[in-house]
């Protein structure tokens, strides 16, 4: 039987916004569960004392990607999901952190300029798959990393509720 379409599609008011505005990071390890409602995420428990880190991101200059792929031979189908961005400034701390970024499985919510976040790692967590660190040649050249964390999902990322959005940076209890 096949999968029956619930809705139709009109085109709305043209209020929308491209790019990320935010973002936020978390161990994979460190979500207890995440409750999804009609699609949305209204709740995500954190582990004790657990926090989503905050990344306050050039504007312009992050994206976060899903691309799904189907399989009509094997009846499949699976988004890859991407999440690139650029910090400026190479520092010691940074490249620390990134050090421990590397070694994790992440979960990401990135919020777009349209005020919506979308979490990115949902059911298999996201890793860093590219990290590149430039000086620039010249004095107007950019200084920093640019950074590519991947992964891949059963869907398309997840909207989160705003009241879920705002306790992101609230250590689980």
């Amino acid at each position: 039987m096949p999968c029956a379409l619930t809705q139709d599609y009109n085109l709305d008011c043209r209020g929308n916004f491209g790019g990320v505005k935010k973002s936020y990071v978390i161990e994979f390890e460190n979500i207890a569960s995440i409750t999804l409602t009609a699609g949305v995420i209204t709740t995500i428990t954190k582990v004790a004392t657990k926090f989503f880190r905050t990344y306050n991101l050039v504007a312009h200059t992050a994206e976060a990607e899903d691309v799904v792929t189907r399989s009509a031979d094997a009846g499949t189908s699976s988004s890859k999901q991407s999440i690139k961005f650029p910090i400026n400034k190479m520092t010691t701390a940074v490249r620390n952190e990134l050090i421990l970024m590397g070694q994790n499985l992440l979960v990401w919510v990135v919020v777009d300029n349209n005020g919506t976040g979308w979490l990115y790692g949902y059911e298999f967590g996201l890793t860093m798959s590219s990290a590149s660190a430039k000086t620039g040649k010249t004095l107007a050249d950019k200084n920093g990393y640019d950074l590519v964390f991947e992964g891949v999902e059963k869907t398309f990322a997840y909207e989160v509720d705003a009241a879920t959005l705002a306790a992101l940076t609230t250590p689980g209890v």
